[in-house]
């Protein structure tokens, strides 16, 4: 099975299991009427269309380049992860419209412990499946996963403090806590919201690897630029799961171009071998363009 294929359907399988989670959530706010499980419902309607805005993101950035987009489709999943977070911010409004409405109205639970059973069931499949989400997510360099599997284990995080503060309400007979929790899980939500709001548009303006990995890639083409006088103006950009790497490699002045070349193809290679979905642009340059002076045993970097 390929790489595609395999972030495709585990994709689709987020779209059913969102439903299937939805479903037994709005069973648990249905039997109870809290709108702390109310809020719980409504942010797992967000998780299944953030699925389905991930599902096709997905598809359309495993499309190969063509002339309209000869860089590829990569940051399709920026994309989703945007609308995803601005769908969070949505029903963190809608929640505390609820809890308004709720706070002038007290109501009284109705079969509590059913609907917290109901509701703990559903919490357990979003915790397993979360999990597998960003773990998957990391593995195939996908941040749709990764933002689609952190906002349903946020909602795991929410439904346990609301499971927690229910069993409170009920034990205690304090029924302001229905909606005091429903106000705690709009707050939370609010908040990842804007972080995967934030996250996603770095993403989208091209914003660099992280210093750990850019130390990887310099080790990576020092160690394999043997026959080459220097190494300057390493620039890194992420574009979903694919990592952009240009630089400055400077030869003799007069090493043939299929000697440099030879060079060229072993630095890729092995940047290839060490980052798989790497793409890399390698600018040849003569010595009297180096910023350091020659005769280090090592290929340094400028």
């Amino acid at each position: 099975m390929t790489e595609n294929t395999t972030v495709q359907r585990i994709a689709g399988w987020s779209i059913l299991i969102g439903i299937t989670v939805l479903a037994l959530k709005y069973a648990a706010y249905y039997v109870t009427g809290s709108v702390a499980l109310y809020s719980d419902a409504l942010e797992s309607i967000v998780n299944v269309v953030a699925a389905i805005a991930a599902w096709w993101a997905i598809r359309v950035s495993y499309k190969p380049a063509d002339q309209n987009h000869p860089f590829g489709h990569h940051k399709a999943e920026y994309f989703s992860a945007v609308l995803e977070g601005v769908l969070i911010v949505v029903a963190a409004l809608l929640i505390l419209r609820e809890v308004w409405v709720a706070w002038e109205t007290p109501r009284t639970l109705e079969q509590p412990w059913l609907g917290l059973a109901i509701n703990g069931g559903a919490s357990i499949i979003n915790a397993f499946w979360a999990s597998l989400l960003i773990n998957r997510g990391r593995k195939h360099k996908s941040p749709a996963l990764q933002a689609d599997g952190k906002h349903i284990m946020t909602d795991v995080v929410t439904s346990v403090g609301v499971f927690a503060g229910l069993v409170g309400a009920v034990l205690t007979g304090w029924t302001i806590l229905d909606p005091l929790l429903a106000v705690i899980v709009a707050l939370n939500i609010l908040w990842q919201g804007w972080s995967v709001i934030g996250n996603s548009v770095q993403g989208l303006m091209d914003m660099g690897v992280a210093t750990e990995e850019t130390m990887r890639i310099r080790d990576v083409i020092s160690s394999n630029a043997g026959g080459a006088l220097e190494v300057h103006d390493l620039k890194t950009r992420i574009a979903g799961r694919v990592t952009f790497i240009e630089f400055h490699l400077v030869v003799e002045a007069n090493m043939s171009v299929g000697d440099a070349h030879i060079i060229c193809d072993r630095i890729e290679n092995a940047l290839m071998a060490e980052i798989p979905d790497a793409s890399v642009v390698i600018h040849v340059e003569p010595e009297d363009e180096a910023k350091l002076p020659i005769g280090t045993a090592a290929v340094p970097f400028a």
